[in-house]
C-alpha cells in the first residue's frame, strides 16, 4: 500500500511539472523616465519573451531620449483593489 501511494504521488508530481509548462509567459514593461521617483512609471507594451521586454524597454527609453530606468513583470494583471498592476516575477 505505500509503494502504490509513493508512485501515485510520484507520478502526479511529474505529470504536474509537464502540465505547468503550457502557461503562457507574457513579460509586460515599466519604463521609469526618472530613475530616482519609481513611484512615476509608464506601461510600455507587452512583450512574449524577457529579451524582448527588455530590448523594447532600452529602445523606448532611446527614443524618448530619457535616462531613465525600466522592469519587466511576468504576467501582469491589474489589482482592482490595490488600483497597480500586479506581476508574478520582476525582472532585469
Amino acid at each position: 500500500m505505500l509503494k502504490l501511494a509513493l508512485v501515485a504521488t510520484s507520478t502526479i508530481f511529474l505529470f504536474s511539472g509537464c502540465f505547468n509548462q503550457n502557461v503562457k509567459e507574457e513579460w509586460t514593461s515599466f519604463i521609469y523616465p526618472d530613475k530616482e521617483n519609481t513611484k512615476r512609471s509608464m506601461k510600455s507594451g507587452v512583450y512574449a519573451t524577457l529579451n524582448e521586454c527588455k530590448e523594447a524597454s532600452l529602445n523606448k527609453l532611446k527614443s524618448l531620449g530619457l535616462e531613465g530606468d525600466y522592469i519587466c513583470g511576468l504576467n501582469c494583471t491589474f489589482n482592482e483593489e490595490m488600483k497597480t498592476e500586479v506581476c508574478k516575477k520582476m525582472a532585469k
